[in-house]
């Protein structure tokens, strides 16, 4: 923002035009409520219209209103809807949001709901402009290469003469590359007059907005624009070939910042950034990383391959490798994946450990404990420096209710054991191998929950005597394999 708007007076109104029937979508859902770099083109839209500290903020609404209006709710307590039941056109979109308000008086800035690039920068300095050249319409332009279908700028000198539809314009209009965004800044009072003017005797039968810029002119009230280089903040999405579009170009532009404020990508081409996360110095992200919502990544930090994130915290030198996490934290210098699922409620401390196949949900691992491999982690608090043995199951439900495990710090659990909940293992504990546990476990004990082995002696040249099992049994020479014998008198040292 220059420093000659960033004390800009509030203006009367915001009007944001969301009535539309977004039919070139094919969606169920509001066309406005489709995402871009992770937020509805709605709560951009919003956004930007906040910035300019409106005493009323309208959203006009008509198609599928009833998710508009849930979702608006759910975006501020500040703006309020109005309802375009008939589709009459865009100064008739405008008329119905500003019925109601009054006799306004000062400035009236209309705007639409799937631009979702414009920003309140933006919109600040357009409104800037209108005051600075006490305007009584300003709208927003820009060239573009291909002006084809747009609606093309008509200029005297700085001063705007009038719109001409594409379908409408010469020869010679049409070589005009200045077009309109249909964002407008207009004197209430001249909005107001303008209005009431508009007739429907047009092959569309619908009242024009642009002709209350004709009306503004042929009335000797001055018309000017604000010309932006940025063409994308006034580009609208009509369909989800426009949407992807607008996805890859947002994304763009958060990746090349992110990279200039010291953050690492190996491949950009793969990478995608919401437009909410945050992400410290000296992050690396590997190719195939997916950052979403609310998602942020402590320095040092390196993320991917093949991960994504959703509203997750990841502390300072964490390390996440083919990962799919959500609503979690990540302690500073833990290491996850490959191939771990973190769901909702996961908390893994510092220096901690989520490794390969192990999936995890509503469960705090404190720091330094390890869950390596191939385990569920349900349910369960598991305190510091315990270590969860390769294949075990922490059966958190038991079809009615879902109950919690403890594991105290410093505790030791087998591999392949079940610790069937509510269950509690005292610290120091230890639990065998293949155990399942069903009855608390004191401070420092050993748990043993599994049948006694048995050997049967000669049972494969008895039952399988053709087999290559029996053949190789016949050929060993009874031996203990010398690797086994060196960890046995490791134990017994």
């Amino acid at each position: 923002m220059s420093n000659s708007d960033s004390d800009l007076a509030p203006v009367a109104a915001v009007v944001v035009l969301a009535a539309g029937g977004g039919t070139r979508m094919k969606s169920n859902k509001s066309k406005l409520l489709h995402e871009v770099a992770g937020k509805s083109m709605l709560s951009f839209s919003v956004s930007a219209a906040a910035a300019l500290n409106p005493e009323h903020l309208v959203v006009v609404v008509g198609h599928l209103r009833e998710q508009v209006v849930e979702h608006l709710e759910q975006l501020s307590e500040t703006v309020s809807t109005a309802v375009q039941d008939d589709q009459l056109g865009t100064g008739h979109a405008v008329a119905c949001g500003l019925d109601g308000l009054g006799d306004l008086e000062g400035d009236v800035v209309v705007t639409y709901a799937d631009v979702p690039m414009l920003t309140g920068d933006t919109l600040r300095q357009l409104v800037a402009v209108h005051r600075a050249h006490h305007n009584a319409v300003t709208v927003l332009t820009a060239r573009v290469e291909d002006p084809t279908g747009y609606g093309r700028i008509l200029r005297d000198g700085d001063v705007v003469t009038g719109i001409v539809e594409h379908k409408d314009a010469d020869e010679a209009q049409r070589s005009i590359d200045e077009i309109n965004s249909g964002i407008y800044v207009f004197d209430a009072a001249t909005l107001r007059e303008g209005l009431a003017s508009l007739t429907t005797d047009n092959a569309q039968g619908e009242q024009y907005l642009t002709d209350v810029l004709r009306f503004a002119h042929e009335s000797s009230r001055r018309c000017g624009a604000h010309l932006i280089d940025d063409v994308w903040q006034t580009e609208g999405v009509n369909d989800r070939v426009q949407l992807a579009r607008m996805n890859l170009e947002m994304n763009r532009r958060i990746r090349d910042a992110w990279m200039l404020a010291g953050v690492t990508m190996v491949d950009p081409a793969t990478t995608w950034i919401d437009v909410d996360v945050d992400l410290a110095r000296d992050v690396v992200l590997l190719p195939g990383v997916i950052l979403q919502g609310a998602t942020t990544i402590g320095e040092g930090a390196i993320i991917g391959p093949d991960t994504t994130l959703m509203d997750v915290e990841v502390g300072a030198g964490a390390e996440v490798v083919r990962t799919h996490g959500s609503f979690a934290v990540i302690g500073e210098g833990a290491t996850v994946g490959p191939f771990a699922y973190l769901r909702p409620g996961t908390e893994l401390g510092k220096g901690g450990k989520i490794g390969t196949f192990v999936e995890t949900k509503n469960a705090v691992i404190a720091d330094g404990s390890k869950v390596p491999h191939l385990t569920y982690v349900g349910d369960a608090v598991i305190d510091e420096g315990v270590n969860i043995g390769a294949g075990t199951i922490f059966a958190n439900y038991d079809g009615v209710y879902k109950s919690t495990t403890h594991v105290g710090a410093r505790a030791f659990v087998g591999s392949n054991s079940v610790l069937v909940a509510p269950v509690d293992i005292g610290p120091g504990a230890l639990v065998g191998a293949g155990s399942t546990i069903t009855d608390d476990v004191p401070a420092g004990s050993l748990a043993l929950a599994r049948g006694r082995q048995r050997n049967i002696d000669g049972w494969m040249a008895e039952r399988r005597p053709e087999s290559k099992a029996a053949a190789a049994a016949a050929e060993h020479d009874g031996g203990i394999h010398p690797a086994v014998e060196e960890s046995r008198a490791k134990k017994k040292a």
